[in-house]
């Protein structure tokens, strides 16, 4: 069921937690393409490294030099060499090098490696072939458990290319190449998810109004350009995002856009909120009550917002959609991060380095996606129609 949005609250737009650009420091990641089949560094989740290395190399300025590469055709699922030699195909391979391209998201990556995969299969039998794709989904499912988004986005091609009648009656190299073309027709289709989000939230943003952001998500970064793009007049208020410094790295992103900002400490959130007309936040995953799993910070920020009858918005891809259901903040994988604190911290004292939170549907409003513009409640019966 696809809700239209019948009101516009106080204060309407969309801003979604931005995971875009920032130079790190203090902080120095394993190539992760080195071992494909191992986390580089144990004690950090792949989940977080890889959205750091991320925020290290990618800018407005790189992003626009790379569009070029992002469109250049897919070469890495070659079962052949130079040498005309033949090579096995290894799926972590071939999802890596989908992971390269800066603005690509990991699930997306995921989805074009499963696509490969089939291009690449040597079965005879869509049986076979079946079995290689489950194989080929749990391998990436492993390569980081934390991640929700590359679990439910490997889950979610499954279902898709494979749940269709027409195949059980045709010979295989026809099930075959329709089987490749709902894949890459799914494909397709996710690359699009942030464009069709960030034209639906247009509605919502209004003259005047202002803003509050958590985090650096792509989408939310979408919506705002494209807002920007459409002489929308508004202004945002950035949480600085400890310990990462994404929302450092926002505001530089949204100054280059002429966007007026104002950078906040993570701890002003209360204090500003009374400025704040609505509240965009990305999401790393949404949960089958509706809810979603975002950066930490985000559950405190809908409390605050909650209290003062303030909406909530989170912009969310669909492929984020995940069949869990957390019932408090400990119910769910750990991400781990680094905490740099500037001082030396006693052995003895515990750090808290999870890298996400939980927040509850009740303390959402909307939620922006590219099926269409969602109540929290009726995520469930989304979940259900998804693969069809």
């Amino acid at each position: 069921m696809t809700v239209t949005h019948a009101y516009r609250p106080r204060g309407c737009f969309q801003n979604d937690a931005v995971s875009i650009i920032y130079p790190r420091s203090n902080l120095e990641l394993n190539d992760t393409t080195q071992t494909p089949f191992q986390n580089p560094d144990a004690a950090i989740s792949a989940y977080y490294q890889t959205r750091a290395a991320h925020h290290g190399v990618i800018t407005s300025d790189w992003l626009a030099q790379a569009q070029a590469a992002v469109e250049r055709p897919d070469s890495s699922s070659s079962v052949s060499d130079d040498l005309g030699s033949e090579k096995s195909f290894n799926v972590i391979d071939e999802f890596n090098g989908w992971r390269k391209q800066p603005d690509l998201a990991e699930a997306v990556a995921a989805i074009r490696a499963l696509a490969a995969v089939i291009r690449a299969s040597e079965a005879t039998t869509m049986m076979e072939l079946e079995i290689e794709l489950k194989k080929a989904s749990d391998t990436l499912k492993s390569w980081d458990k934390t991640s929700i988004s590359l679990t439910a986005g490997c889950d979610l091609f499954i279902r898709y290319v494979t749940r269709t009648s027409a195949l059980e009656y045709e010979d295989f190299n026809s099930a075959k190449s329709r089987l490749l073309e709902r894949a890459e027709k799914f494909g397709e289709i996710s690359c699009k998810a942030r464009k069709i989000i960030a034209m639906l939230s247009q509605d919502f943003i209004f003259d005047g109004c202002t803003i509050l952001v958590h985090g650096l998500s792509r989408v939310v970064l979408e919506v705002l350009k494209t807002a920007a793009q459409n002489n929308k007049l508004f202004r945002v208020l950035c949480t600085e995002g400890r310990p990462d410094g994404t929302g450092v790295l926002l505001s530089n992103e949204l100054t280059k856009l002429d966007i007026p900002v104002k950078l906040l400490l993570d701890s002003a959130v209360a204090y500003s909120m009374d400025e704040v007309d609505m509240v965009f936040v990305g999401a790393d995953g949404v949960v089958e009550s509706g809810g979603i799993i975002n950066m930490m910070g985000t559950y405190q920020i809908a409390l605050v917002a909650h209290s003062m009858n303030k909406p909530v918005y989170v912009a969310a891809e669909s492929y984020k959609f995940a069949r869990l259901y957390p019932l408090d903040q400990k119910d769910m994988a750990p991400a781990l991060r680094p905490i740099e604190f500037g001082v030396k911290i006693p052995a003895k004292v515990e750090v808290e380095r999870s890298a996400r939170d939980y927040t509850p549907p009740q303390y959402l409003t909307l939620l922006f996606t590219d099926l269409g513009v969602l109540s929290p409640s009726v995520v469930s019966d989304e979940l259900i129609q998804l693969p069809l």
